[in-house]
């Protein structure tokens, strides 16, 4: 099978899981095509993802002259289809936050996206996340018929799902990807339950050479305090990260020692530096920015647990990586987490944005000693891996990607 992969960025530093699940499938045999919308080669600092960036096609970065052939070539080719697909995307336009303007362009990245399919032989089209990627795979899907799926991940699809037609997209698609249980049930209240059997849950996964071969014994090193601990994630509000600082000022008062390394870089790294300046947290807390999977591996090895209190999330890939490493996770009770995590059996749950609590969970945390950490990171690691193994989901989604094409054929056949 020949699929093809549209992701709005690709690679990115921050879509590694998009790369594994790539990179699965090849394994279990399926040819991938990569294609991205927008250009990535800025700020890749994964010698992965730099040898995908060389595999993959960007369609902005297509000439202009070869845009506008390819456009009047479509109209001349297929006018009527030309004309509908145009109106429909201006229709989905008008009730959207992107507004008509860019559902014109999607409608023009569209028409060479297909170009690619037809040129690439390329017998599916999938897209993550359920925003422009999918529009564009959408449309191009009817310009061609070549059927096409796409990964919902959220929150950021459930905050506005009106506004970006996630209803009219998973009634278009062959199928729809969930990466939780919680997130199939938000698609569920979106569409008529006769188009339940079409949403599957694949979960993001994890390949056994990131968790195999670690040390798991928490690093006692003399240059790195017994309660080392991280947190990995774009710094913004939806991931909490100032509330960590809150929460260790309380700590701190308590003469806890510890230190936090945060792993990342974004819109709210000033307020951060000033919050951990006014609490004189400076020699506490470190901000590394962004790290490859190699480093951001060894920040999670060397750390006593990790701790992620977003306040809106699908299933963070972080919190799967730690787990899978040994390493517990202190994060909070929301989306598709919970049906990862047990508390107090193989990491904590808190209420998200409850800063007191989550003091106190630190401070519990803090509290426990090597055999206890490990014991629950075992658990843990156990957790991880039987839900969240790549060639398990890859399996998932080449079964689900077969049935897709074999439906199509079937489809068309009969209309012939």
């Amino acid at each position: 099978m020949k699929i093809g992969y549209l992701i709005n960025q690709y690679p990115k530093v921050s879509h590694s899981f998009v790369r594994r699940e790539i990179l699965a499938l090849e394994k279990q045999d399926l040819n991938i095509q990569r294609y991205s919308v927008r250009d990535s080669a800025d700020g890749l600092v994964d010698k992965r993802d730099i040898e995908e960036y060389k595999k993959t096609q960007t369609i902005l970065n297509t000439p202009i002259v070869k845009v506008v052939s390819t456009v009047l070539i479509g109209l001349i080719k297929s006018p009527l289809t030309f004309f509908k697909l145009f109106i429909f995307a201006l229709k989905i336009g008008v009730k959207s936050e992107a507004g008509i303007i860019k559902h014109g362009i999607y409608f023009v990245e569209a028409l060479i996206l297909a170009k690619l399919l037809k040129q690439d032989r390329v017998q599916h089209i999938h897209a993550h996340f359920g925003t422009n990627s999918t529009t564009v795979a959408m449309l191009a899907s009817k310009f061609t018929n070549i059927p096409f799926s796409f990964t919902v991940h959220g929150p950021e699809e459930f905050d506005k799902p009106e506004f970006i037609s996630l209803p009219t997209k998973i009634k278009e698609a062959t199928f729809v990807a969930a990466i939780s249980s919680f997130g199939r049930s938000q698609m569920y209240r979106l569409v008529d339950n006769k188009l339940w059997p079409k949403i599957k849950v694949v979960h993001c996964g994890l390949e056994p050479e990131f968790f195999n071969s670690i040390d798991t014994e928490i690093n006692t090193n003399k240059n790195i305090p017994v309660n080392n601990i991280v947190c990995i994630g774009r710094l913004c509000e939806q991931k909490g990260q100032a509330l960590i600082i809150d929460a260790l000022k309380i700590v701190k008062d308590k003469n806890i020692d510890f230190h936090l390394t945060l792993v990342g870089d974004g819109e709210m790294r000033k307020d951060i530096e000033e919050k951990i300046y006014k609490y004189s947290l400076n020699d506490q807390v470190t901000i590394t920015g962004w790290m490859s999977s190699d480093q951001v591996k060894a920040e999670i090895i060397k750390a006593k647990f990790t701790i992620l209190p977003s306040f809106a999330e699908g299933l963070p890939v972080v919190i799967m990586e730690s787990m899978s490493l040994e390493k517990p996770v202190i994060t909070t009770y929301i989306a598709g987490i919970p049906e990862l995590i047990k508390h107090n059996n193989n990491g904590w749950l808190v209420p998200a944005g409850d800063v007191n609590s989550l003091a106190q969970q630190l401070e519990d945390s803090f509290s426990l000693n090597s055999e206890e950490i490990n014991k629950i990171g075992k658990r843990a690691r156990l957790s991880a891996i039987e839900r969240h193994h790549i060639d398990t989901e890859a399996s998932k989604l080449k079964l689900h990607f077969k049935a897709s094409i074999d439906q199509t054929r079937q489809s068309l056949g009969n209309n012939q």
